[in-house]
């Protein structure tokens, strides 16, 4: 599995930055990246890809995917692929799904229900007000509440559903070695402490404009709804919106003063279709069968996988956690031999409870 994962980190690098195609040339090759950087000039210019795409594949820079897999061994750091347990269905459910996350915090909550709440950085007084109070109401009804970070609406509601001890996941359009805006790095780091910071982004990644509409469809990609709170008509939380529509994903939008400028953006959104929302029992009446089913869903899951585990593998899979851990540390935890220990941890990891992770440790999914 290690070596998968380098040598998918090594095309994710060759395809810098257009990796739209990443995804085609994978289902091409059956999602076996060993097999793809095996194969000669004139197999890989069948498959459609360029020269200098050609060029970069047979001669990779191992630089940078070993600076990814020495960031992954941190605790709390993680690389998400396509094909990982961890990855979220919703996410790849739309047409240009991310083939890799890097995530800093606690990735389980991307395969919770999760609401995208958004709109303007030069939001009024009110406008934060309201996305604090939407994003802690309907984090204490279960969903997760993403968005991106930026300053405005979107810093607004990370912190309301801080404010009630819940989990929320930042979509940034940066490397995760950095964070932007300045601003917000206090509210990055109680995010990573609490919930999760998400980018498609490699280290080194700037602040570009192009960046972010990236950014967007993943933001609406992760949610069952999105909740414009305030917007004016050029807003770039509309390009969310639009994205969510075009996702097959609900959207919402809060009402405001015909006076307020940052207000037409959501009259738009409305008159085009978008579900006028003026409290958080709105958004549960709206979302209250899909996320039902969710919940029903995942209990089952849930279930299932706990009924196939004996008492043992239980307390096993209870030690490993969600950070990866070393089997020298398992052995001290679980008291089992490193015989029985290797035994049982290969049976975990078929049956997809747990994966390998970098310098002999283990984590669970």
């Amino acid at each position: 599995m290690q070596k998968d994962l380098h040598d998918f980190l090594q095309l994710y690098h060759s395809f810098t930055p257009a990796r739209s195609s990443l995804c085609q040339l994978l289902e091409r090759f059956n999602g076996n990246p060993s097999l793809i950087l095996q194969h000669n000039v004139a197999t890989l210019r069948a498959a459609g890809l360029d020269q200098k795409t050609i060029n970069r594949i047979q001669a990779p820079s191992n630089r940078q995917v070993d600076a990814d897999l020495q960031w992954a061994q941190q605790a709390g750091n993680h690389l998400i692929c396509y094909n990982d347990n961890r990855f979220p269905e919703l996410l790849r459910q739309i047409p240009d799904y991310p083939v890799l996350l890097y995530a800093s915090g606690n990735p389980a909550l991307l395969c919770h229900p999760q609401i995208a709440i958004v709109g303007s950085r030069n939001c009024t007084p009110g406008g934060a007000q309201n996305a604090f109070e939407f994003a802690a109401q309907t984090a204490l009804s279960g969903l997760v509440v993403t968005s991106g970070l930026a300053l405005g609406i979107d810093a607004a509601a990370h912190r309301g559903a801080l404010s009630v001890a819940a989990g929320t996941i930042a979509v940034v359009g940066t490397g995760l070695d950095r964070v932007y805006p300045q601003g917000n790095r206090k509210l990055a780091a109680e995010i990573i402490e609490q919930g999760l910071i998400v980018s498609e982004f490699p280290f080194g990644t700037p602040a570009r404009p192009a960046n972010f509409p990236q950014r967007n469809r993943i933001i609406s990609g992760l949610a069952i709804a999105t909740l414009v709170v305030e917007a004016a008509k050029r807003s770039g939380s509309l390009i969310t919106a639009r994205l969510a529509a075009e996702q097959g994903r609900e959207v919402f939008a809060v009402p405001g003063s015909i006076h307020n400028p940052q207000a037409g953006g959501c009259h738009q959104l409305i008159r085009d279709g978008a579900t006028l929302i003026e409290t958080a029992h709105d958004i549960g009446v709206e979302l209250a069968s899909l996320f039902n089913f969710v919940q029903q869903q995942a209990s089952m899951t849930h279930a299932k996988h706990s009924a196939t585990l004996d008492a043992e593998q239980r307390s096993l899979l209870e030690s490993i956690g969600y950070d990866p851990v070393h089997c020298d540390l398992l052995v001290l935890r679980s008291g089992l031999t490193i015989d029985k220990l290797s035994s049982m941890l290969v049976e975990l990891e078929l049956n997809d409870f747990i994966q390998s992770a970098p310098g002999g440790c283990y984590v669970r999914i």
